[in-house]
């Protein structure tokens, strides 16, 4: 039969690795979910998107130039689309240096 005092002492240690455990895993998890090396792997993250996503692209355009082509032209004709109006606009005649208010 075992003695008291030893079945205190064993659960007394078991009860010091069990706390030292704890205070590992919170230590591993506190250095996680530091904010800092969240916001690091974000930023490594990011990085690797937009690598990949500039890779794919060329890729594409290489691929296909003449899609590309008419791609950017109709962007840049929808950008331009009010400029490009005013070139069509019609003026009426005698309405070009004066203003109808201005004729006192």
């Amino acid at each position: 039969m075992t003695h008291p005092g030893d079945r205190l002492l064993a659960a007394q240690a078991e009860a010091a690795e069990q706390r030292d455990r704890v205070t590992t895993s919170m230590r591993l998890l506190k250095a996680k979910l530091s904010p800092r090396r969240i916001a690091k792997q974000a930023m490594v993250d990011a990085t690797i998107a937009g690598e990949s996503a500039a890779i794919a692209g060329v890729e594409t355009a290489r691929r296909y130039p003449g899609t590309l082509t008419g791609l950017v032209a109709a962007a840049g004709l929808f950008l331009a689309r009010h400029r490009i109006a005013l070139l069509f606009r019609r003026t009426p005649r005698g309405d070009h240096e004066t203003d109808a208010g201005d004729l006192s």
